[in-house]
C-alpha cells in the first residue's frame, strides 16, 4: 500500500509538472497574445512644431504616457497640408503603435485633392473625438482695416492686391478664406506655405496681408501687437479674446469655420487596442489640470467615442465639399 500510493504520488507531481511546462510552452509561443502596449507608440503630428496641432498633440502624448505604460511620441511629418502625415498613417501596420493627431482638414481633403494619399473613411480607424478650437482672422498692422467690413471693403476696391496665407490648399484656414471670397465676391489671392505657422511669420515680416489660424497659436502674437484680430469663426466669441467680434457679428453671414482635432489609427487596427487608446485619451481630456491647460491655450476639450468621430468626419466631409463647390475650387 505505501509503494502504491508513493506511486501515485510521483505521478501526480509528474503530471502536474508536465501541465505547468505546457502552460509555459504555450504562453511563450509565438503569436501568443500580449498585453498592449508593450513598446513606444508614435504619435504623428502632420504639421509643423508650434501648430496649434503640435502643441495639443504634444500635451496629450506626454500625458498618455503614464497610464498607458509606454512612451508616446510625437512625430511631426508636415506638408501637403496635413495630408503627408496622415497618408503615413494610413500605411503603416494597424498594431496600434502608429496613431495621428488629424484636423478637421482631413474631411476637406477628398474635396480638394483627387488623390490625397489616403481614404479618410476606408483607411483609418477613428480612435477619438478630441478638442475644438476656434480659427480666427489675423491681418497685418499695415493693413488699413480695423473691422473683417473694412477688410473686405479694401479688397472689394482693390481686386486682386491683397492676399492671404494658409497652411496649405485644402486646410481649413485655406477653406475659410475660399468661403470668404465666395460669400462676398472678393477678389484676394491665395499663397500657400507647409504649415500656419510659416503663414504667420510670413504675414509678420509683411509678405502676405491676412492669415486665418487657429486661436491656440495666434494669442500671443495677437497679445503683443504683432497682428490685428478682425474676427472669429465660430458661433460664439471666444472667451479668452472677449473683444473680437465673430465673423457673423461683423456682418458676414454664414461665416463660420471652427477647428476639431480627432484621433485615428490605421484601418483594421484591433477594437480592443482602439477601446483603450480611447478610455486613455478621454480620461486625460476630462482631468481638471488639462481641462485648465487647454482654456488658456483658447482649446475646449470635446472628448467623443470612435463612431461620434467617425460621425463627425463623414459629416464634414459633406460640408466642406458643399463648400468648395459653391466657391469653385477645383480637384488637384
Amino acid at each position: 500500500m505505501g509503494s502504491l500510493r508513493t506511486r501515485n504520488v510521483v505521478v501526480a507531481g509528474v503530471l502536474l509538472a508536465l501541465s505547468c511546462a505546457g502552460a509555459c510552452a504555450q504562453s511563450a509561443a509565438p503569436g501568443a497574445a500580449r498585453a498592449y502596449p508593450v513598446k513606444p507608440i508614435r504619435l504623428i503630428v502632420p504639421f509643423p512644431a508650434g501648430a496649434s496641432s503640435d502643441i495639443v498633440g504634444r500635451m496629450l502624448a506626454q500625458k498618455m504616457s503614464e497610464p498607458l505604460g509606454e512612451p508616446v511620441v510625437a512625430d511631426n511629418r508636415a506638408g501637403a497640408g496635413g495630408n503627408l502625415g496622415i497618408a503615413l498613417t494610413a500605411k503603416a501596420a494597424p498594431d496600434g503603435y502608429t496613431i495621428v493627431i488629424a484636423t478637421a482638414n482631413i474631411a476637406v481633403s477628398p474635396s480638394l485633392y483627387v488623390n490625397p494619399g489616403y481614404d479618410p473613411v476606408n483607411d483609418l480607424a477613428p480612435v477619438a473625438r478630441l478638442t475644438s478650437i476656434p480659427n480666427i482672422l489675423l491681418v497685418h498692422p499695415s493693413v488699413p482695416a480695423k473691422t473683417l467690413r473694412q477688410f473686405i471693403d479694401l479688397a472689394r476696391a482693390h481686386p486682386g492686391k491683397l492676399n492671404f496665407g494658409s497652411g496649405g490648399a485644402g486646410t481649413t484656414n485655406h477653406l475659410a478664406n475660399e468661403l470668404l471670397k465666395h460669400l462676398e465676391k472678393i477678389n484676394i489671392v491665395h499663397i500657400p506655405y507647409k504649415g500656419v505657422t510659416q503663414a504667420m511669420t510670413a504675414m509678420m515680416g509683411g509678405e502676405v496681408d491676412e492669415v486665418v489660424m487657429p486661436v491656440t497659436t495666434a494669442i500671443p502674437q495677437i497679445r503683443a501687437g504683432k497682428v490685428r484680430a478682425l474676427a472669429v469663426l465660430t458661433g460664439q466669441r471666444v472667451p479668452t479674446l472677449p473683444e473680437v467680434p465673430t465673423g457673423i457679428e461683423a456682418g458676414v453671414a454664414g461665416f463660420t469655420m471652427p477647428l476639431w482635432y480627432g484621433m485615428f489609427a490605421p484601418a483594421g487596427t484591433p477594437r480592443d487596442i482602439v477601446l483603450r487608446l480611447n478610455r486613455e485619451l478621454v480620461k486625460v481630456l476630462e482631468a481638471p489640470d488639462m481641462r485648465e491647460q487647454f482654456a488658456a491655450q483658447g482649446v475646449d476639450p470635446w472628448p467623443g467615442t470612435p463612431e461620434q468621430l467617425g460621425e463627425l468626419l463623414r459629416t464634414d466631409i459633406e460640408r466642406y465639399g458643399a463648400i468648395a463647390r459653391s466657391a469653385g475650387l477645383q480637384r488637384q
